[in-house]
């Protein structure tokens, strides 16, 4: 496999160790419905402080890796591709419910600590293709600031971990957000040969109705065509639009893949899934795959807690089988 070239990947988000204080250990069951259903594609979201002891960033618990070793084994036994992510990495995470001692972008520091993190993981699963695992290095960098991360502070931190990472093992796929949250791309860093990832929550008014995180608890109702995005109101058109500058990029050989999508449970079922069958036909006409954020939980298909869904019972557990219909025609 090329390192910059995927396969139109399809699946999910299983986030159980993204926030520190939201911990859940992996299930076998996930891994072989999701290949069941006919995904190939699970995105694992990590919060590096699970592995450290206390707040010594250089002390690794080896043995909290047998959690990740079991993922990965699971993605080989039901034909799953699996995606490491740091959705918390020394210096850096979107998630506010902790506070860094210092800046990935900015601290020299942070970023040492950073690369010796994913050289750990690089010498760890040094042996496993790239068919079967690649590194997503951070999620979601911020929007450009000069006090937070200029454009040139997050090409330097990409290109040195990059760097770090092919040092031990050079066939290593690699993939790497946008900047601006995922929603921008990174034309400057072509010549890295990594696939670059891009986010599907837009329009924000659409996707994060009523979510606490973003203030979306008195942004107006949605509804698709038309949802409110900071002033503007969106259509098929203007996301169409959106995705052609993602799409360039493969034009020069670069892969695309879309690492989270989704719409939060309080926007209407109805709404969300005639949003959805347009982003996902956006996604197919562009060649690009796609991983739902999440598989359980308020943005997925089982246990949503949508109070408009006519749920069915999977296993104990409230399965939506007309978003899960939708996503399997793409």
């Amino acid at each position: 496999m090329a390192r910059n070239v995927i396969p139109r990947w399809r699946g999910f988000n299983l986030p159980n160790l993204f926030s520190y204080y939201h911990y859940k250990d992996f299930e076998e069951e996930d891994f072989k419905w999701i290949s069941d259903w006919g995904f190939d594609f699970v995105r694992i979201p990590l919060n590096y402080r699970f592995w450290i002891k206390d707040d010594d960033i250089y002390y690794i618990r080896e043995e909290f890796f047998e959690k990740i070793d079991e993922v990965i084994s699971w993605g080989q036994k039901y034909h799953v591709h699996i995606c490491l992510n740091f959705h918390r990495g020394p210096g850096y995470s979107v998630n506010q419910e902790l506070k860094e001692k210092f800046n990935l972008w900015k601290d020299e520091e942070a970023l040492s600590a950073f690369c010796y993190h994913w050289g750990y993981f690089a010498r760890r699963y040094k042996g496993i293709s790239s068919k079967n695992l690649s590194f997503n290095l951070i999620n979601e960098p911020p929007h450009v600031s000069d006090d937070i991360m200029t454009r040139t502070d997050h090409e330097r931190v990409i290109r040195k971990t990059v760097d770090f990472i092919r040092k031990i093992d050079n066939g290593r796929l690699i993939i790497i957000d946008g900047i601006s949250y995922g929603n921008e791309s990174l034309p400057e860093l072509v010549d890295l040969n990594v696939v670059q990832s891009c986010r599907g929550y837009l329009p924000m008014g659409l996707t994060h109705y009523k979510a606490s995180w973003v203030g979306g608890e008195s942004w107006p109702e949605p509804k698709w065509p038309g949802a409110w995005h900071y002033g503007e109101y969106w259509d098929r058109g203007k996301l169409g639009k959106h995705y052609d500058r993602w799409a360039s990029l493969m034009d020069k050989g670069i892969g695309v893949h879309c690492g989270e999508m989704g719409a939060f449970k309080y926007t209407p079922h109805k709404v969300v899934l005639s949003w959805m069958r347009d982003l996902l036909e956006i996604f197919k006409e562009r060649d690009m795959g796609y991983a739902l954020w999440n598989f359980k939980g308020p943005f997925g298909i089982l246990d949503s807690e949508r109070e408009d869904v006519e749920y069915e019972d999977w296993y104990g557990h409230k399965l939506d089988r007309e978003m899960l219909r939708l996503l399997q025609e793409f």
